[in-house]
């Protein structure tokens, strides 16, 4: 058919889908199917009854023409109306609520009566840009019916949108009768039901008219969106998507939506005197809350490292921070709602919060089963769980009992057949497997999960560790070393330092040992390991009085603290050489 035959035109469009359409199939899709075929009647109905045609409804869309811009209009308003009053019968997280965007422009309709153009790209464009249960125009429709009805609009400003070459001037309807459905709460709402919480980092913004300084901006920004992809829990956007938005002039709630995210990244960079200084934060979008924001200054020095290191600097204290946000928003649900991720996070929360407690440890086991008992496909969670029961029992905090390890070495292995192409998989119950005595096996899967991703810190100190529990004491301590030197900022320093100056310890380091201790308690106050680990390298150096205080130390960090549990964390020998220290420091 040649084009002779195509019609050129002015239409309205509309253009309308399902907020969270996938989220509501996953929790029930009969009743979704069931929910959208009510609408869908709505939406032909009041299509009809204002002049318009339906022209598609694949999916979950909708795709209307009209003649007039007053009858698109007339039946966006009646469908949002009607559609307000039939959420009402049900939870809010099982409301189906549409977006709907509307165009006035030229259109080529073809003789079977589908249409095609930029007046119906411009429509869904719209409708991207509207709040659930909302209405986004163009100024074209705007200008056609400002004076005709009696709904108000308020200015949206100028959007760039995808694939449309200038700003497109919009407006949203203010539509009486409906449920109040602010952008603040509506985004919140509608990211907080998706299965993965979402990020996106904007383009760090350069305070300066130094382009050397840009390009390190766009270097930092890249860093960041890196690190945070190995972030698990977490749907991460990506740079080609996120850089649109360099010369923003769009509100990060708008930016929020058009990207689908439930937080935004962002920062600056500037100049300061022969400094470099950063500024970044965390915002929830959907609320426009600041969750976390900090300042990182370095001299300029070498651009490569300060690059990796302030990047690094900004991921220790935003990765923590997300889990804290995520486990406020699933208080905030109610408990049928969280799904495996959100067990997931709370099992990192309880070890962030509570550290190393048996409240802490125990609380996270429950929680990581909790969520592969969800979703038995979550090897991660297993994998956490399998390392969490092993080096916990290991150190005397939680019961070292047959079935409680064998349920953990059971984990390992089924997290390892699920997802052998995982590093962080790999890495974690590979150290669970090497704590649980299978070192040959740990040692295989360590070595695997380095070859897949070689900057993954933890299993290159899981290795040493293996390495040195295996006799290899020197090297061992070398790799430990290696994979902490490489995560400078890692929340498991603490944890691993304490590791490292027990190996230092057996061979006669003494002095490295009690370094170690003190660079891990300043790292984690709260690990009583380390205060321990200090006792027994002070008291080989003869340093009585200050092993005694360390002692304390100890035991005002785990008041329960036996010489029993010391035996198990740090061997019996260690044990033997605290007991007169112990003797004196619990004397009445």
């Amino acid at each position: 058919m040649d084009g002779s035959n195509f019609k050129h035109r002015l239409a309205a469009i509309l253009a309308a889908d399902v907020v969270g359409y996938s989220r509501l199939m996953a929790g029930d899709d009969h009743a979704t199917v069931t929910a959208l075929d009510a609408a869908r009647a709505i939406f032909r109905s009041q299509i009809e009854s204002h002049q318009g045609r339906v022209i598609d409804m694949a999916g979950d869309s909708v795709l209307a023409v009209f003649e007039t811009a007053m009858g698109a209009v007339s039946a966006a308003i009646a469908v949002q109306e009607a559609l307000s009053s039939a959420a009402q019968q049900v939870p809010a997280d099982r409301r189906m609520l549409f977006r709907i965007g509307l165009h006035l422009g030229d259109v080529i309709e073809k003789p079977d009566g589908t249409i095609y153009g930029d007046g119906v790209n411009i429509a869904a464009r719209l409708e991207g840009l509207a709040t659930p249960g909302g209405i986004t125009v163009s100024d074209a429709i705007q200008g056609a019916v400002r004076s005709k009805i009696s709904q108000q609009f308020e200015d949206g400003g100028e959007q760039s949108v995808k694939n449309i070459p200038h700003p497109l001037q919009t407006y949203r309807m203010v539509i009486r009768g409906t449920v109040p459905h602010p952008i603040e709460d509506v985004t919140a709402v509608a990211a907080a039901t998706e299965p993965k919480p979402s990020i996106a980092v904007l383009p760090f913004n350069v305070l300066s008219d130094d382009n050397h300084l840009r390009f390190f901006a766009d270097g930092l920004a890249e860093d960041v969106i890196a690190l945070l992809a190995r972030v698990p829990g977490f749907l991460l956007i990506s740079r080609s998507s996120s850089f649109v938005f360099r010369d923003r002039s769009e509100s990060i709630a708008v930016i929020a939506r058009q990207l689908g995210v439930r937080y935004i990244v962002e920062g600056s960079v500037r100049p300061a005197a022969d400094r470099v200084r950063v500024t970044a934060q965390l915002t929830e979008a959907g609320s426009g809350k600041l969750l976390w924001s900090n300042r990182f200054e370095s001299g300029r020095g070498d651009t490569g490292d300060l690059q990796d290191g302030i990047a690094r600097g900004i991921m220790s204290e935003l990765e923590p921070e997300l889990t804290r946000a995520e486990i406020a928003l699933i208080k905030r649900q109610r408990s049928e709602n969280v799904d495996a991720w959100g067990f997931y996070h709370q099992a990192m929360g309880a070890m962030s919060q509570k550290g190393w407690s048996n409240e802490g440890m125990s609380d996270a086991r429950t929680h990581f089963q909790r969520a592969f008992t969800v979703d038995p496909d979550f090897s991660l969670a297993r994998a956490h769980f399998s390392l969490i029961t092993a080096v916990a029992s290991n150190a005397g905090i939680l019961p070292h009992t047959p079935d409680m390890l064998r349920d953990a070495l059971d984990q390992a292995e089924r997290a390892v057949l699920q997802d052998d192409g995982s590093t962080e998989v790999l890495g974690l119950a590979g150290c669970a497997l090497s704590d649980l005595g299978e070192r040959e096996r740990g040692m295989e899967i360590l070595e695997r999960s380095i070859e897949i991703d070689p900057s993954n810190a933890q299993a290159h100190v899981a290795l040493g560790a293996t390495l040195a529990m295996a006799g290899q004491r020197e090297v061992g301590i070398e790799r430990m070393r290696y994979g902490m030197r490489i995560s400078p900022r890692d929340r498991r320093l603490g944890f691993w330092g304490w590791a490292l100056g027990n190996f230092m310890l057996r061979v006669d380091r003494s002095e490295d040992a009690l370094q170690e201790a003190r660079t891990a308690a300043v790292r984690d106050p709260r690990l009583h390991l380390v205060r321990i680990l200090e006792a027994v390298a002070l008291l080989r150096l003869t340093r009585i009085d200050e092993a005694r205080v360390a002692l304390r130390s100890a035991m005002r960090l785990r008041p329960v603290l036996t010489l029993g549990e010391v035996a198990h964390s740090h061997g019996r020998r260690v044990a033997k050489e605290l007991e007169p220290l112990w003797k004196d420091v619990t004397a009445p």
